[in-house]
């Protein structure tokens, strides 16, 4: 079971039985063709969508989406997520920023802080380039910047890192 939520609805509880997927209990009749590891085509009530995953932020489990050329942000929570959530152990999962990697090749446009810099979660802190897009960086977390590895006007690789923090 998932429970999804955009920012602009409310939470939708989602679970799938065989290939059939149900919305908060009610069976969804869709066709759903993979076309790459990040791109899919979605046939739903007579209307077809073109989804493709923009980015995929692990520690804040959120997804950013392009459906038919608008972009969204969604925060996926799994069943693991939601039983912490209702034991109320949810806060306990808020971590202390380490390290901030690229989460795909692009190019860093600016780095926006400074070493030995304090900054919170949800700060800003490098904007990136990539697929034609900026993408700004945020802190996963509060922290320190310990280190700036990255440099401006410089391309990365997924992964490379960009930022130590403590």
């Amino acid at each position: 079971m998932y429970q999804v939520k955009t920012n602009q609805s409310a939470p939708v509880s989602i679970q799938f039985e065989g290939a059939t997927p149900f919305m908060n209990g009610a069976a969804q009749n869709w066709d759903l063709l993979k076309i790459n590891k990040d791109n899919y085509h979605i046939i739903k009530d007579d209307k077809t969508y073109k989804v493709s995953i923009v980015l995929y932020n692990e520690i804040e489990k959120t997804l950013q989406l392009r459906i038919n050329n608008r972009l969204y942000t969604v925060e996926v929570k799994d069943r693991f997520d939601i039983l912490l959530q209702e034991m109320g152990m949810d806060q306990l999962a808020t971590q202390k920023a380490n390290d901030l990697k690229a989460p795909m090749p692009g190019l860093v446009l600016r780095i926006l802080v400074e070493e030995q810099q304090v900054v919170k979660k949800g700060d800003s802190l490098i904007l990136l380039e990539a697929m034609k897009m900026e993408n700004v960086l945020k802190a996963a977390g509060d922290g320190v910047i310990k280190k700036i590895v990255a440099q401006e006007k410089t391309t990365v690789e997924k992964g490379q890192l960009l930022i130590q923090m403590v």
